[in-house]
């Protein structure tokens, strides 16, 4: 589990996001932001989620950029919780959430790029963040939130959904709950605290980030962007393209992150041992790469051959034009390690 957070920290350069400036729009309009303390001295932090306007956003930047602006800020956390630690003690040392769900609709997260990020994102919170959270209420959930958590709770540990609590619109409910651990002036006025920014806004825009509906015309068309990091090809109807990539050194990281043009692509991966025996480590699916950036990365359990496949068997009527980058990462430790692009 260690060694595994270690190689993703190499492979997201956590240690370097301090000097990541994020695009503009993920500042403007991802709704957090921290308010307070608790009674402990955890820091509290509040999130609008009716405001995030997740569509919009995967329009604009891409999921690399949503992940990565998410470690940052978790990494962020972190530090202050650290920082809390040292002044007050362990009780200081995670973080408290309050989510929340008022106006909450799930239309957005059908989309698939849309539910998928999210997953990731639990998943990759789960693997390397498990312990950062105290509390976590989830206020005003609507009825259909019962869905969309049935879902997204596959996806968290035993350790995390004891820490979470979930109330409906009944505020003399969560509000005995959320003002039991935390003074009203550390909380905004609109969940029942006293805080307000100078012109009285109860959200506390000051201090937390509001959100709100992304402009369309700040959408952009992201296979525009980053050109010169990817390769280009174009896949006729009926073919398909096979990388066969050599992973010659044990716990080697494989990654790998393509676009397609306009349509959908099959993708999936084959293990090829020097035995000749095959073994499908990503299971072929059609991806809607037209729509999100796909990115993925797996770590090689042997030396042996990684077969990445783009397949368009399926398509009798249409070429498919996808732009693709593939890394294969040595297990060094040295963090001069510069990784084999293909």
């Amino acid at each position: 589990m260690l060694r595994e957070s270690m190689e993703w920290r190499k492979q997201w350069e956590v240690d370097k996001l301090t000097e990541w400036d994020p695009p503009q729009i993920l500042n403007d309009y991802l709704p957090h932001g921290l308010c307070g303390f608790d009674k402990d001295g955890a820091p509290v932090i509040v999130v609008y989620f009716d405001a995030l306007d997740i569509y919009g956003i995967l329009h604009v930047v891409s999921r690399r950029d949503m992940i990565k602006v998410t470690i940052k800020r978790l990494e962020e956390y972190l530090k202050l919780c650290r920082e809390q630690m040292l002044k007050h003690g362990p009780a200081a040392g995670q973080v408290v959430v309050i989510f929340d769900m008022q106006g909450f609709n799930l239309k957005q997260y059908l989309w698939r790029p849309a539910g998928e990020v999210v997953i990731t994102l639990i998943q990759m919170y789960e693997a390397n963040y498990p312990e950062i959270l105290k509390t976590c209420y989830i206020i005003n959930a609507p009825k259909v939130f019962a869905f969309a958590f049935s879902v997204a709770k596959k996806f968290m540990n035993e350790y995390t959904l004891s820490k979470i609590q979930i109330y409906k619109s009944d505020p003399a409910r969560w509000q005995t709950a959320i003002f039991s651990n935390i003074d009203r002036d550390q909380v905004p006025a609109f969940l029942g605290g006293t805080l307000k920014d100078p012109d009285g806004n109860p959200k506390l825009g000051t201090k937390i980030c509001l959100g709100g509906k992304v402009p369309k015309e700040m959408y952009v068309n992201n296979t525009e962007k980053d050109k010169e990091n990817f390769t280009t090809v174009t896949i006729k109807k009926g073919g398909k393209l096979e990388l066969d990539i050599p992973a010659s050194e044990m716990g080697s990281l494989l990654s790998w992150e393509f676009r397609t043009e306009n349509h959908d692509i099959k993708f999936g991966i084959v293990k090829k041992d020097y035995n000749g025996t095959q073994k499908e480590v990503i299971p072929m699916r059609r991806v809607a790469a037209h729509q999100l950036d796909e990115i993925g990365i797996l770590t090689c359990e042997v030396p042996s051959t990684y077969s990445i496949i783009f397949d368009n068997t399926y398509s009798i009527i249409r070429n498919k034009k996808i732009h693709y980058s593939v890394k294969v990462i040595p297990p060094s430790e040295s963090q001069e390690t510069t990784p084999t692009t293909l």
